[in-house]
């Protein structure tokens, strides 16, 4: 019997309420040429992508993120909350997060110094910035992780 190995690629949660916005980030995912799998979270936004990590209702079956790329500016619980919630919750905190926004406010990008963000891109972001910013993130990720073939 031959065994063979399998890396497993990178689980992304992107949290954009723009479609053009979530389409160009994935578009530069893509261009990454790396092995991985998004899950855009839109309706409900905050809301949802809260649902979403704590694997709640039809979320159950939810994979664990390595990264977040959260926008900032979204209607009812905005990146902020988010952002909050997920740093002060022992399961989630050691997720990497990005914000991706249009806000360039320095005030937005202390709250991401003080709660600790990986990176924080203003939108639009060019591809190769953004790339390096995911590049620079590998250590967080599991997708050099080689498993034995199941049987």
């Amino acid at each position: 019997m031959t065994r063979t190995t399998v890396g497993r690629g990178m689980e992304i949660l992107l949290v954009e309420d723009s479609l053009v916005d979530a389409r160009l980030a994935i578009g530069m995912l893509k261009k990454g040429k790396f092995r991985h799998r998004v899950t855009l979270v839109r309706d409900g936004l905050g809301l949802k992508a809260m649902a979403f990590l704590h694997r709640d209702g039809m979320f159950a079956n939810a994979p664990r993120p390595d990264l977040i790329l959260l926008d900032l500016e979204m209607p009812l619980m905005d990146g902020r909350e988010v952002l909050a919630e997920i740093r002060n919750d022992a399961q989630l905190t050691t997720i990497p997060v990005v914000i991706l926004t249009s806000s360039n406010a320095p005030e937005d990008r202390e709250i991401g110094d003080s709660l600790h963000v990986e990176d924080y891109l203003v939108k639009p972001v060019a591809v190769d910035p953004f790339l390096e910013v995911i590049k620079r993130l590998k250590r967080f990720w599991h997708s050099d992780l080689v498993l034995p073939a199941l049987d």
